[in-house]
């Protein structure tokens, strides 16, 4: 067996030395400040091609994919080192995760990228389960549409945040109102963690 008959665990895409580094590299950015507990999953369905569009990478600028994020959390960086901005992001409980943990190959059709997702689908919501164990799932891509009656409460065992029944789409070509969209929704979430918070103390 090659290089190129070995199939990536975190992708299902053919698993160079360099594809293989390259993902245990971005493993390693993400657990540094993966929360303790999960609050919401942010749910993508592969990680950027780029680096610099890539979250947790540790490039001192968030651009992209990365900014969009941050806006719809509602996290200011203007004046932050990129640790803060991630350590407060952490803090929050939020941890952004893909369904397919590489960037996709160039030229990959739209029917190989559902085959990829469909077959990840099993493995993905066996982590979410007995791994991160979150509150909510956020999915941000237009590509997990056609995934998300996988996705249902007992299947992931938390609730599934959505946008009108589709995801967030962050993809979406035109949609300019999506992080609105988004940041609102995770608001009305932080809102009422507060409010359960408030009850809590007021019922000791």
């Amino acid at each position: 067996m090659t290089n190129t008959d070995l199939l990536c665990d975190g992708c299902g895409q053919p698993a160079s030395s360099e594809h293989s580094a390259k993902r245990l590299q971005r493993l390693e950015w993400t657990t540094r400040y993966r929360p303790i507990h999960v609050g919401t999953v942010l749910l993508g369905a592969s990680a950027p091609a780029d680096d610099v569009e890539f979250l947790y990478a540790e490039r001192g600028e968030f651009l992209g994919e990365a900014k969009y994020v941050l806006d719809a959390c509602g996290l200011v960086t203007a004046g932050k080192s990129w640790q803060a901005v991630l350590t407060e992001f952490q803090r929050a409980g939020f941890l952004l995760t893909y369904a397919l943990e590489c960037p996709l190959d160039p030229g990959i059709s739209e029917a190989a990228i559902l085959t990829l997702l469909k077959s990840r689908m099993p493995a993905l919501l066996a982590r979410i389960r007995r791994s991160l164990k979150p509150k909510r799932i956020v999915p941000i891509s237009l590509s997990l549409e056609p995934l998300l009656a996988s996705m249902r409460d007992v299947d992931t065992g938390c609730p599934v945040l959505l946008d009108d029944g589709k995801p967030f789409a962050r993809d979406a070509r035109g949609d300019d109102e999506a992080a609105t969209r988004l940041r609102r929704a995770l608001g009305d979430v932080a809102k009422n963690r507060q409010a359960g918070a408030t009850s809590s103390h007021a019922l000791e």
